[in-house]
């Protein structure tokens, strides 16, 4: 079984290669789906993140990483998948992420969505955390690896 685990990761944190590390267990063929989102005004454009992603993920010989910009049900038709990975930090999490797994599986009845908890030591981490911490100059070590981090230097470098 193919399963996909799509997201903006903008940028990917740690707490996202966690859940990409343990979903490249269970499956034998993982795809990291990267949303375009143009209704999130991203820092990172699309090539970047998915640049970044296959970065952090190059020992992992079984995960994929695409692009999207279309319905998520689409990509997951075009790539023979129907196994959605989604991470659920908190109550506030789990309910949109529910939501929308009834509303893809009214799309895709034969859609299934697994949910993965973060490990305790990521289960406050958010791109968005990670994306203000480091645009106000802070340290992202805890929360990003070196690639991300290094790309968050390039990217203030071109914004001054």
């Amino acid at each position: 079984m193919i399963a996909t685990y799509p997201g903006t990761f903008d940028p990917i944190t740690k707490g996202h290669e966690d859940i990409i590390l343990r979903a490249s267990r269970l499956f034998p063929q993982l795809i990291i789906a990267v949303a375009e989102s143009k209704k999130k005004h991203t820092l990172f454009s699309l090539e970047e993140r998915v640049s970044l992603i296959k970065e952090v993920t190059h020992d992992l010989d079984n995960v994929l990483v695409f692009g999207f910009s279309c319905l998520l049900v689409d990509f997951l038709k075009s790539h023979n998948s129907h196994c959605i990975i989604r991470g659920a930090r908190a109550v506030s999490d789990f309910e949109y992420e529910f939501k929308m797994a009834g509303m893809n599986q009214l799309l895709l009845p034969e859609a299934e969505t697994i949910f993965l908890t973060p490990s305790p030591k990521y289960q406050f981490v958010s791109g968005t955390f990670v994306r203000e911490i480091a645009l106000m100059g802070g340290d992202i070590a805890q929360f990003a690896s070196a690639p991300v981090i290094e790309a968050f230097k390039r990217k203030m470098v071109q914004n001054r």
